[in-house]
């Protein structure tokens, strides 16, 4: 596995006159709803006519630093939810990034709009979902990271729910449910994670869009990877830290026809990623797999009669 070195990237930034560390998101007494461009036309509630009252985090003087990182490419009908749902959580130490792959859509007049709210963004072709994921935690320098993509957003006063776990339980690692929202039905459906030991990081069951994680930590995406790049992902990261579940939802992930989870287009993109990751040059093959599955049948089983999840 050829993961790429992260400070050769920031090096590469900086080579281009780039200040490094990237400001952080400026914070007024009032909050930014009455500063940032007006909602859309029709739209209400949040993250669009509501924002968390920045008194939300008087109880502490000073607050660690979240780094929030946003991959784009052609996500223009969804971009600006995103871009809200971040800035209006009004964290008050908040570094905001958003890695567009060039987009011919209107997501650049889109990130000029909000531009004196991020941190940093950039509008260019790069190789992919994961370089972008890549280059923007390159310029990161947050005590905790996570990243949303540009169709997804977070709800209301997360920000504050998840920091505050960090601190109070010493974890490296927390994670939330999701809201799937198909868009064409119009219709929600809240995701439960369940938690979960080290033998069963295998299945599949982390909501990218509402897992933390510290910067101690934090690893590079493998740039092999267009669909099941997270997953591989919490393979590494996640095996061997401690964790922390959150029960109740975090972020909202958008169901449509461009989404890589919905597109019957990648279903062999999918596949070959798999295949790379329990290869040799991945993580090996699971000789056991049919006992992992089974196994977690059982444990699920469990965790539902003993309304766990």
């Amino acid at each position: 596995m050829d993961l790429p070195s992260l400070n050769l990237y920031k090096q590469t930034f900086i080579a281009k006159e780039l200040k490094y560390p990237i400001p952080a998101v400026p914070v007024t007494d009032g909050g930014l709803l009455n500063i940032l461009p007006p909602p859309l036309p029709g739209k209400t509630a949040w993250p669009w006519t509501e924002q968390i009252d920045p008194e939300r985090y008087n109880s502490r003087p000073n607050w660690p630093k979240l780094t929030i990182v946003s991959p784009s490419y052609n996500q223009g009908d969804f971009l600006e939810e995103t871009i809200r749902s971040v800035l209006l959580q009004n964290y008050p130490n908040l570094e905001y990034i958003v890695m567009d792959g060039g987009s011919t859509d209107g997501t650049k007049e889109i990130l000029e709009k909000y531009a004196p709210w991020i941190s940093y963004q950039q509008s260019r072709r790069d190789n992919g979902q994961s370089q972008a994921i890549n280059m923007g935690f390159s310029l990161a320098s947050g005590d905790y990271y996570a990243w949303i993509n540009s169709d997804d957003y977070y709800l209301k006063d997360i920000f504050h729910l998840v920091v505050s776990k960090f601190l109070s339980s010493g974890v490296d690692f927390v994670y939330g449910y999701v809201v799937d929202f198909n868009v064409a039905q119009n219709k929600s459906t809240l995701i439960k994670v369940p938690p979960f030991p080290d033998y069963f990081i295998k299945i599949p069951t982390l909501a990218q869009s509402s897992c933390f994680w510290s910067k101690s930590i934090h690893q590079p995406l493998w740039e092999e990877l267009h669909c099941a790049l997270d997953y591989e992902l919490w393979l590494r990261l996640v095996k061997g830290n401690k964790r922390a579940r959150i029960k109740q939802p975090l972020s909202v992930a958008q169901v449509h026809g461009e989404a890589k989870t919905s597109d019957p287009k990648m279903k062999a993109q999918w596949h070959q990623d798999h295949l790379k990751i329990w290869s040799a040059e991945g993580h090996g093959p699971v000789p056991e797999w049919s006992r992992v599955v089974f196994l977690n049948k059982i444990r699920m089983k469990f965790l539902r009669l003993f309304n766990i999840i």
